[in-house]
């Protein structure tokens, strides 16, 4: 999180278990009220907490909201299964079973729905949510470099730019498919996915795959 400890005369620390309490009640509204209906107030009354608590951490809804879906995925964990298809396969699966959870489903779609009139949530999205999950893609290529599946890329440019299009395919195509097609992800989508993906970052990786 980005905002800054209140200051007391104590000097007592920022409670990292008020938090925990603030982003749960936080996400327990948006599945009950929706965005419309979400106020500082009622999360506040939720996480046992007084309201100025939320406006020492967070300026309003907005960035309560993304903090509150951020944390869900800071779950995710790249599975070190021994080859680049297995990897992907088991951090789509992971992706899939959060995106299945209803209060990921009504923060995530809410936050993006806000965003597109709002480019400082735009923003906020990208650094607490897209930016913190691509280190599962650089961890993954890694492995996969150290492993002789995938070539080095020794320009950073070209790198950075092969990183943000693997994320973006992964995210893109697991959010449509749970949020916007409303179909299952399951082991065998997920197979299927991995070989296409594959296909274009390594072809001998996809051909090991798929046999």
């Amino acid at each position: 999180m980005h905002s800054r400890s209140p200051a007391s005369r104590t000097g007592r620390p920022r409670s990292a278990t008020a938090d925990a309490a603030i982003l749960a009640a936080t996400r327990a509204a948006l599945v009950e009220l929706g965005w419309s209906k979400l106020t500082l107030g009622d999360v506040a009354t939720r996480a046992g907490v007084a309201k100025t608590t939320l406006y020492r951490r967070w300026a309003g809804k907005n960035e309560l909201v993304v903090d509150a879906v951020a944390e869900l995925f800071d779950e995710l964990a790249l599975p070190d299964s021994g080859s680049l298809a297995a990897d992907i396969e088991g951090v789509v699966l992971q992706f899939a079973r959060i995106l299945d959870r209803p209060e990921a489903r009504s923060g995530l779609m809410a936050v993006v729905a806000e965003a597109t009139r709002d480019d400082a949530l735009r923003e906020r999205i990208r650094e607490s949510v897209v930016d913190r999950q691509k280190r599962l893609v650089l961890e993954g290529r890694s492995r996969a470099q150290a492993r002789g599946e995938l070539p080095p890329e020794p320009d950073p440019v070209t790198a950075s730019r092969t990183a943000d299009l693997i994320f973006d395919m992964v995210a893109g195509a697991v959010v449509h498919r749970t949020l916007v097609s409303g179909e299952p992800v399951d082991e065998e989508w997920v197979r299927g996915f991995t070989l296409v993906l594959l296909r274009g970052l390594a072809p001998e990786a996809a051909h090991t795959a798929a046999g």
